[in-house]
Formats: C-alpha cells, structure tokens, sequence
C-alpha cells in the first residue's frame, strides 16, 4: 500500500450475489472514516405500478420483484390484501402455503450456500472452480434445489414465478398422489441436508460480531416462515415485539444521498433480518430434527437460548433451516388431506392491510390500501436486503479498520475481505432496487499511518 495523495481504485463488479452495486471506502492513512454501499440500479417503481390495479394482482405482480423468492412477495401481498379484507385462511390452505415456501426456502438457502457463498471458506474464485475440486458436494447442492424446485413446481404450477397462487389460497389444490410423489426425493434431501451441515461444520470462521439488533417474526408453536409477530432481539440482550400493523412505526425508511435504495433503522437503531435472526428469535420452536442439526453444527442448543451474531457463520443456520425445511415439508406431506376448497372468498373492502413472512434473506413486509372497489390506492413494500443494508455499511466499516490495524491489506486484500463479509448477509440487491465496484479513497496521514 502506497500513500501518494488521494487514491481512487474501482473494481469490477461484486462476483455472486443477486444484483449490482457499489462499496466505497475511504481511507485516511490506515484509518477507515466512511464505508457505504452505493445502490445505483434505477428504482424499478413497483410501488407506483400497483396503485390503481385490482387488489387481485399484487400476489403476481409482486412475485416479479424477484426470481429467486418470488413465493416471499406472493405470500406477503396475499398476507396484506387478506388482512385489509378481513378474511381469514382455512388451515389446510395455511399448510399448503407453508411448504409451498419450504420449497422456496430450500432451493434459495442451497443455491446461496453451495454455489455463492461456500466458495468463499474453501478458496475458489467461483462455484465453476469448486466444482472442479469439490464435484460431489456441488451436486448435492443442486440436488437440494432441484427438491425444492420440485415443491414449487407440484404447488406452484413452475418454480419461477408461481402462477397457482391466488388471494384466498391456490387455484388448485394438489392431489394426494401428487404430494406423495415428491416424498422419495425429499427423504433423499433430507439426507443430502443432514450432509450439508456437517460438511459446512468444518469450515473455518473468521471472528466477526454483529451489534445490530436482530428482526424476526415468531410464533408461540412453530419456527416462523409465513406468519408471526415481529420480534426483536437487541444488542443488550432485551427482547421486545410489536403488531406486523404497527411495521412502520418502528421501522422507518429514509433516504441517503449515496444509494437509490433506501436504508431502513429500527427504533433508530441498526437492525438485521435474516438467518441469524430467526434462529436467535425462534430457534428453540425448531423442530427435534433441526435443533439437533443446530447442535451438531456447533451453534449450541437453542432450547437454552444459544445465539449467533457471527455473519460468517450464518452459512451454518441456513444450513440448519435447509434440515428444518426439508423436515417439515416431509411432515405436511404426511398429513396432508386436499381441502374441499382450494381457495376461500375474498371480498373488496375499503381499508389498509399489513403482512410480513419470511423470505430466506429475511423479513420482508408489504402494506396495501384499497379502496372500496378492491382498487389499490396505495402500496409499500419492504425488502429484508433494504434493512440490512445500514448494518452491513457499520460491519463493514469496522472490519475494514480491524485489517488495516492488524496487518493494512492491498486494496485487492481488501476487496477480497469486504465481498466475502457482504456475502454473508446473502443479499438480494435487486429487491432493495444493485451491487460491486469498489472505490477505496486513500489519503496519507491520519492518526494510524
């Protein structure tokens, strides 16, 4: 490293996550004073869009945000226009609904796993590379998400973009037989789950803690995925939960100047969505199966309240909530009896909607206001990627300081270390509306040169 007045570095784009985007650090001799993240694709207006349309087309218009949690939009608007109208879900279609986003959960938690984050703990530039040196456990990753691409096929119509899900529930309800034919191949997943977490168990952790309070729902009976009461967990070890109504009060977006996407804090402060929130909000309603998952990977016995706030090891609790999803759709399929109706009515009512449910990378909350004719007058959609991002920029900033005090890294060091920590937080850029370039600003001096 060289200090020869101010230095400018860009670098390409930030290698497997979902979107495009910027980090910008600047330096002052080997202090670090700003680290952001600059979102820079366009806004992609889905908000506006939705004002004016039937109450009826958010589930599939929403479901457009994203191509790889599009169940996370579709149940989050169904979950907001019922609510605005009143209605209430039978259980049956409750139960379909959630394995229809265990599929989701397991086929994103092995794709982000396997093929964008595992490179990083193993050495390899990408999944192509560890393919090459790791054949066998690349293939039992894509055999994972070609399971949980089976649920959302069977339920959803097509993995991508489901088109069998509707307000009230789905427009068919599946056949015994059609469920119990996925059941061989996900007792081979469980198997393949199982493997994945005592395979990750075996990486190597950098020592990194999260201050960041911890946002997830929870439910008294059963680990959150499609409903709950938001729950927090703060850095003080205080506990405290609101009504998904009172969303916005609590959590309040703004805007900064060097980002398109907006940045969210709750209560004021930074907070975090996402895997290691769930397991430290909801982990002891894991199932026997899951916790013990827990357990073997070293994240402790939940039942007795173990945390994790390491992000690096966030790799270990989706590879637990991979067991949990697996296990649980195993478990619906047993028991499952088609409904008599695969839909309830839903009628248009004049009033505002709230709904929250968990998509992989975290909360992910929508509210509508709907006029009388069951037109949308109003709708607000926030993405888990959007709140995580003040949380990341302060993790970032601080390990950014932590390498320049310990051994002040190359600028190509030290783009290696912020991709890997961004990558920990599995961020899905083009929801919050991308990233990486990477512009370190130098200027010599400073209290550390």
């Amino acid at each position: 490293m060289t200090h020869r007045g101010s230095r400018v570095l860009h670098v390409g784009s930030l290698s497997r996550v979902e979107g495009e985007g910027a980090l910008r650090l600047r330096v002052e001799g080997r202090t670090v004073t700003e680290a952001r993240l600059e979102i820079y694709e366009p806004p992609r207006f889905f908000e506006a869009f939705l004002r004016g349309r039937s109450y009826t087309e958010p589930p599939d218009i929403t479901a457009r945000v994203c191509g790889i949690c599009p169940v996370a939009y579709q149940m989050s608007a169904c979950a907001a226009i019922e609510d605005a109208c009143g209605v209430s879900v039978d259980p049956a279609i409750s139960d379909l609904r959630r394995l229809l986003y265990c599929g989701e959960w397991i086929e994103s938690q092995a794709l982000h796993l396997y093929l964008l984050h595992a490179p990083d703990f193993l050495g390899r530039a990408s999944a192509v590379e560890l393919a090459r040196t790791h054949r066998a456990e690349v293939e039992r990753g894509l055999r994972l998400k070609k399971a949980g691409n089976s649920l959302m096929e069977v339920l959803g119509g097509r993995a991508i973009h489901p088109v069998n899900v509707r307000l009230g529930g789905f427009h068919r309800a599946p056949t015994r037989s059609e469920l119990r034919s996925l059941s061989e191949e996900l007792k081979r997943a469980l198997d393949d789950a199982w493997a994945t977490v005592r395979w990750v168990a075996g990486f190597e952790f950098p020592d990194a803690h999260t201050d960041a309070s911890l946002l997830a729902l929870a439910r008294p009976d059963t680990y959150a995925i499609e409903s709950g009461t938001p729950t927090v967990l703060r850095a003080d070890g205080t506990w405290g939960s609101f009504p998904v109504r009172d969303f916005t009060e609590r959590v309040r977006e703004s805007h900064v100047p060097h980002s398109t996407a907006l940045h969210s804090r709750l209560d004021g402060q930074l907070h975090l969505t996402g895997s290691l929130a769930r397991f430290a909000v909801g982990g002891r309603r894991l199932s026997p199966v899951a916790i013990q998952a827990a357990i073997e990977a070293g994240l402790g016995d939940p039942r007795e309240g173990a945390v994790c706030r390491n992000p690096y090891r966030s790799i270990l609790v989706r590879a637990v909530e991979i067991v949990y999803a697996v296990s649980e759709a195993v478990r619906i399929i047993q028991a499952y009896e088609p409904p008599e109706h695969s839909f309830v009515e839903v009628p248009p009512l004049a009033g505002v909607g709230h709904g929250a449910t968990e998509a992989p990378r975290g909360l992910l909350y929508h509210r509508y206001e709907l006029a009388g004719d069951g037109s949308v007058t109003d709708a607000l959609l926030i993405p888990p990627t959007a709140q995580n991002q003040g949380a990341i920029e302060h993790d970032l900033l601080r390990l950014a300081q932590r390498a320049l005090a310990e051994h002040n890294p190359t600028d190509e060091e030290l783009t290696a270390l912020c991709e890997r920590a961004i990558r920990n937080h599995d961020p899905c850029i083009s929801c919050s509306t991308h990233f990486l370039d990477l512009t370190v600003v130098r200027t010599p001096g400073g209290p550390h040169a």
